[in-house]
């Protein structure tokens, strides 16, 4: 006899793609793969008009300072960007990101100031983050209520909590620790953040593209039935995906709370409209079953460029969320019309 190692996201089973039609499935995941290389590629092409456009608006726009700071900013929203990939992609979606950052950014903020080791608040904030991912995933996969619902009443719950603790104040927290380095540290000139954002973009690629719970992830926003019948244990791999997402928003609250020096229980209210703009504009289909990693990333990019060339054109801040919310009630149009963002833009060009 010899030993077997088993999958926890399985049952018995064949693996979903393999024995009979399996050629078939084979050809449309090289066919879906093409077309979102295709979006990725078009979506780069209108991130780089729009560095264009904001490089002759405006002459700081592309200094190396500026370009540097972009990156940092960004960063939060794409880290938490490639884990909503991940769920969008199963079809479901997760409204309270910006207030799982919120409040890690007060957890953690307490926590430093109770005396705690900056290692060990990091470890502790990333735990809560899981944690209410954990509790989205839960309700939504083996309770049957929709991720929308879940995650809406989460959202007013984790950001009351936060409330509660801070009673409204943003709590400081020392530059000369370790956690304050996370957010403000630089190697090679870069932030810190960037690079973790770099990272966290590699290993989403490689996860949705090449490992087994990417795979699982897609063929569930496909056909969820079809993967369950192959043996796929669907609930937990969806449990899972939020969780990620959880995890994601916690090391974006770490961040937030390092650069800014605070923990503030109003940060991140507008976070999760950036974030699900970010995934949705850069190719993943809204209603699951297609995810770019790739095209989140440049999405992320794009969001924040928008958002940095308005603000350096001395435009009101108050705009930035208004036309966040109209990129994404676009896309939304566009995707429930039975297409992307970037197939639009696609037959505008070849017309």
């Amino acid at each position: 006899m010899t030993a077997t190692t088993s999958d926890p996201t399985r049952t018995d089973g064949p693996e979903p793609g393999r024995g009979h039609g399996s050629t078939d499935v084979r050809e449309r995941r090289w066919e879906a793969l093409q077309r979102v290389n295709k979006s990725t590629l078009l979506m780069l092409v209108v991130t780089l008009v729009v560095i264009v456009v904001f490089s002759v608006a405006t002459p700081t726009f592309l200094t190396g300072t500026n370009l540097r700071n972009v990156a940092v900013q960004v960063a939060p929203a794409a880290i938490v960007a490639v884990a909503m990939t991940f769920v969008i992609t199963a079809g479901m979606i997760d409204l309270s990101v910006g207030s799982t950052l919120a409040l890690v950014s007060v957890i953690g903020a307490v926590l430093l100031r109770a005396g705690l080791e900056s290692v060990l608040v990091i470890v502790i904030c990333l735990a809560v983050g899981a944690f209410c991912g954990l509790v989205n995933g839960w309700f939504s996969s083996y309770q049957g209520i929709p991720s929308f619902i879940v995650t809406l009443a989460t959202m007013s719950i984790v950001r009351g909590v936060a409330l509660l603790i801070t009673k409204g104040y943003s709590i400081a927290i020392g530059s000369g620790l370790i956690f304050a380095q996370v957010g403000q540290g630089r190697l090679f000139g870069l932030g810190y953040p960037a690079w973790l954002a770099l990272i966290i973009v590699g290993v989403g690629i490689v996860g949705l593209q090449r490992m087994r719970f990417g795979q699982y992830i897609t063929g569930i926003g496909s056909n969820e039935e079809s993967v369950r019948r192959a043996g796929v244990d669907t609930r937990f791999v969806k449990m899972m995906a939020l969780v990620l997402s959880g995890t994601a928003a916690g090391a974006a609250g770490i961040i937030t709370a390092a650069r800014l020096g605070s923990g503030d229980a109003n940060s991140g209210v507008d976070f999760a409209m950036t974030v699900i703009t970010a995934v949705v504009i850069g190719g993943t289909n809204l209603l699951g079953g297609k995810g770019s990693v790739i095209g989140t990333a440049i999405g992320a990019i794009l969001t924040g460029v928008i958002t940095n060339g308005l603000t350096l054109l001395g435009l009101s801040p108050y705009i930035v969320p208004i036309v966040t919310g109209s990129l994404l009630i676009i896309v939304i149009w566009i995707n429930l019309r039975g297409g992307s963002f970037t197939d639009l833009v696609r037959k505008r060009v070849t017309r």
